[in-house]
């Protein structure tokens, strides 16, 4: 019985992974989970594509990575693998909590991690009903959402199981507030009603921070976390344009992440998660504006080169080339004196304001090849591999 990848394309994480089970000698065992028939009947299980029969190597799986990135694809596959008798990483539990963003609060909150104030109201901006007729709910939902939360501080709107910053969007008055309450609609990244939640101000910088845990292990957090930094929006994921740095986190972060893996692992024997955290600076700043932003400017031109080899399609065809290029790219931005002041500012910063961090999500399927790995130094493909690992013949 061995370990399977389980993804829908190979991208750089996947390849990531492969390359560093070749490293740590593991075989593993690849499974596809998109354009594949998975068959279930009185005759027993089947999976095959055009062409090839995959029905064996499911069947000589006992343990999967659910590397599916679709996080409704990702939670139907841990919940197939299960009723398969296959054991996963992470589990189907673990997968429905964290595939929303309320589900994920709503347990940090039950056991007093700090998290934004957060409202849901669970109706959608427009009903249709059965003859035809359109009834919109936005001036209620702002009623029931500004009753709640300031909008003189701001209201963030968000999808419930949104990624990469899509559909969050943020009112500072009435007007603003309605607007974007009309665009949200019943999709797969929003199924229902509307998620409000109080802005933190975290100054230019939010971090992601990374727990795991094998099976006989105590959990743990690497103690150092990806910083996402910049002024460019309000949201600073860096598919918006932002860009990415290191921190060394206060070692009360560190316990409070390993608790936070704790509550969303609480019955898994192995778990890996990506929390995302904010820290409300507010006014507790310690440099100058028009420093910090000279000093991004600067940083921003030193990531240019990365940029470009990330774009590279030579990652599909050569990655081992293609990494390397991007790794001594990395290495000339994190050497450079912009990295490196920018990295001291949030430290110092954090470290003062490491009292008032907040959560505000976990991903059980992080993307890290490429960010993660580079500004942390830790290739979180290691922890995954050593906890399925962790799960063989037990």
């Amino acid at each position: 019985m061995s370990i399977a990848l389980l993804y829908e394309r190979s991208e750089s994480d996947e390849n990531g992974i492969k390359l560093t089970a070749q490293q740590l000698g593991i075989n593993l065992i690849y499974l596809p989970f998109r354009k594949i028939a998975l068959s279930i009947s009185k005759d027993g299980f089947s999976a095959t594509t055009k062409g090839k029969d995959y029905t064996k190597t499911f069947q000589d799986v006992e343990v999967v990575l659910n590397r599916a990135q679709s996080k409704n694809r990702r939670l139907q596959a841990s919940y197939l693998m299960e009723s398969l008798g296959k054991k996963t990483l992470n589990t189907s539990k673990v997968e429905f909590i964290c595939y929303s963003k309320l589900r994920t609060l709503l347990n940090f909150n039950k056991q007093n991690i700090p998290i934004p104030k957060t409202v849901f109201v669970p109706c959608d901006a427009t009903d249709i009903m059965k003859n035809g007729k359109e009834i919109n709910n936005e001036k209620d939902i702002a009623d029931l959402l500004e009753k709640e939360l300031s909008l003189k501080d701001g209201v963030v709107l968000k999808a419930d199981s949104g990624t990469h910053g899509k559909m969050i969007m943020l009112s500072k008055n009435r007007e603003e507030l309605e607007t974007n309450i009309k665009e949200i609609k019943p999709t797969i990244i929003n199924p229902i009603g509307v998620v409000g939640q109080e802005l933190i101000h975290k100054w230019f910088y939010d971090l992601r921070i990374i727990v795991s845990k094998e099976k006989g292990k105590l959990p743990v957090c690497h103690d150092t976390a990806m910083v996402r930094a910049g002024f460019k929006d309000f949201r600073t994921n860096t598919f918006l344009g932002n860009l990415v740095f290191h921190a060394k986190l206060p070692l009360s972060v560190q316990n409070l992440s390993v608790k936070c893996g704790n509550i969303l692992g609480e019955g898994s024997d192995a778990w890996i998660f990506a929390l995302d955290a904010m820290v409300n600076v507010k006014d507790n700043t310690n440099v100058d504006e028009a420093h910090l932003k000279s000093q991004l400017d600067l940083a921003a031109q030193g990531f240019l080169p990365v940029q470009k080899i990330k774009q590279d399609e030579k990652r599909l065809t050569d990655f081992q080339m293609w990494n390397s290029k991007l790794e001594e790219a990395f290495a000339t931005y994190k050497n450079s004196v912009a990295y490196q002041n920018i990295t001291n500012i949030i430290e110092e910063n954090l470290d003062d304001n490491k009292n008032v961090l907040v959560f505000h999500e976990s991903n059980s399927c992080p993307e890290f090849w490429e960010n993660t790995r580079l500004a942390t130094g830790f290739n979180l493909a290691v922890p995954l591999l050593k906890g399925a690992q962790s799960l063989i013949g037990n």
